[in-house]
């Protein structure tokens, strides 16, 4: 299967020990950005109640709180790490106010649907928003019945990708085995902790505001996609058909 052209001077390598993606019993999806494109704006509706919730708990003006809230999401790949950290913020009122976003904008996506159903290998998502915020976006496009579960920021106790424990947390919890496992994210950064573990790794690209990436992560990816559900339909059209079906 041929590669995108890459856009930033990004060499895609292999995995050390990848077998093939009819080998892949795991298939971990980021959520925001990841299955569905910046251009939903679901996330500018997130970061407006962020800048609104910040202000008012830290008596801020809006542009102050706006500059904080993204440091620490530069900083720490998410901005409530940063607020509890340094603020004593309590993280279950946040993440409820934070994620109570009019869906309306996001359309159901039928071909992701059918990429994810022609997928072998269970999936789950790894997601550093909560578990609600993840079911909700997952039933708007239309796909959830196709992951197994979701391990959020609380399952992770708060420690958010890309600290590596959290990534032995999500193995150890639902009995992932590393080497036969596909990690797909839109961060970049986000994916040497899975490369090291010996999980493919997936950037989805996108346009979109994003954490810096260290220079030395993108020796972690192993593909590169600008299009998800293309690259995703393309892979289940090129596994064999099951025995007895031709």
């Amino acid at each position: 299967m041929s590669q995108p052209q890459t856009q930033q001077n990004v060499t895609t390598v292999e995995a050390a020990s990848f077998a093939g993606w009819d080998a892949v019993e795991t298939w971990v999806f980021d959520l925001d950005y990841t299955l569905y494109p910046p251009s939903a704006a679901l996330f500018a509706q997130i970061e407006q109640r962020m800048r609104g919730y910040i202000a008012e708990f830290l008596g801020l003006d809006l542009d102050a709180a706006w500059r904080l809230q993204k440091e620490y999401f530069h900083a720490y790949g998410m901005s409530l790490r940063g607020l509890m950290d340094f603020h004593a913020m309590d993280p279950a009122p946040f993440l409820a106010h934070v994620h109570d976003i009019d869906l309306s904008v996001l359309d159901p996506s039928p071909a992701l649907d059918a990429a994810l159903a022609a997928l072998p290998g269970r999936k789950l998502i790894f997601t550093n928003a909560s578990a609600h915020h993840a079911e909700r976006v997952l039933q708007r496009l239309g796909v959830a019945e196709h992951f197994e579960a979701v391990f959020d920021i609380v399952a992770a106790d708060y420690r958010p990708k890309p600290e590596p424990e959290t990534y032995l947390t999500l193995i150890r919890r639902h009995g992932i085995d590393p080497r036969q496992s596909v990690m797909i994210e839109d961060q970049a950064r986000n994916l040497p902790p899975a490369a090291a573990l010996g999980m493919t790794t997936v950037w989805v690209r996108c346009a979109a505001d994003q954490p810096p990436t260290p220079a030395d992560a993108l020796a972690s990816v192993h593909h590169v996609v600008d299009d998800l559900v293309d690259w995703l339909a393309a892979i289940g059209a090129d596994e064999p058909a099951p025995a007895g079906e031709g």
